[in-house]
């Protein structure tokens, strides 16, 4: 699914109704900066969004999520296309990060086999060779928890329980963030409001 092409659509529409970006925010009881968003490609609107705004926008979701108006005969197959597309990177996220958290759990069984060997060979190695063997388990654990991190933070989405908005926290703030399973408290770039949010793969979720 293509987020410029539908950005650049929305902010088509939106001229030709000659509303600018924060009155359709208002209609909409949301901020300026979520349809700045939008028309940037950096987001597509919330599911509970998506009548309204293509209410507003005289416009059916099949096209929003087409980026483009359709004839009839283009119809149902870029509805299909749509709702493919849709589960395609839902599953693909699925994929993506589970094999993130396989490769924290690899890192985290090689650093303590290699602690353990160290540890039941100590008398038989030289002091060198110990400090190299901590050295490599320590780099090898630091390296898999940081990919096994970076894809849980980057893979999918944390939707907001404020507004309803999804995003991809910062690394700082998700490292920062209390968590419970799949939930981390976070501050929202939208409504600027801390919840716990809640991890989902796909943006229709």
């Amino acid at each position: 699914m293509d987020q410029i092409k539908i950005g650049g659509f929305i902010a088509k529409e939106r001229k030709q109704k000659k509303l600018t970006q924060q009155q359709l925010a208002d209609i909409l009881g949301i901020s300026n900066k979520t349809v700045s968003k939008w028309e940037c490609g950096n987001g597509l609107p919330e599911i509970s969004l998506l009548l309204p705004l293509c209410t507003e926008l005289d416009i059916s979701v099949n096209e929003l999520l087409s980026g483009e108006r359709l004839k009839d005969e283009e119809y149902r197959q870029k509805a299909e296309e749509n709702m493919m597309n849709l589960m395609q990177e839902r599953e693909e996220n699925k994929k993506k990060l589970w094999l993130t958290v396989a490769v924290g759990v690899i890192a985290t069984i090689s650093f303590l086999t290699i602690i353990l060997v160290e540890g039941m060979y100590a008398d038989a190695i030289s002091l060198s060779v110990r400090i190299l063997l901590i050295a490599i388990a320590c780099s090898i654990f630091a390296i898999g928890l940081y990919v096994a991190m970076e894809g849980e933070r980057t893979i999918g989405f944390y939707k907001c329980r404020q507004c309803g908005e999804k995003f991809i926290p910062g690394f700082r703030q998700y490292t920062m963030g209390m968590h419970m399973l799949s939930t981390r408290r976070m501050k929202c770039p939208y409504c600027g409001k801390k919840s716990w949010c809640k991890k989902v793969m796909g943006r229709e979720d």
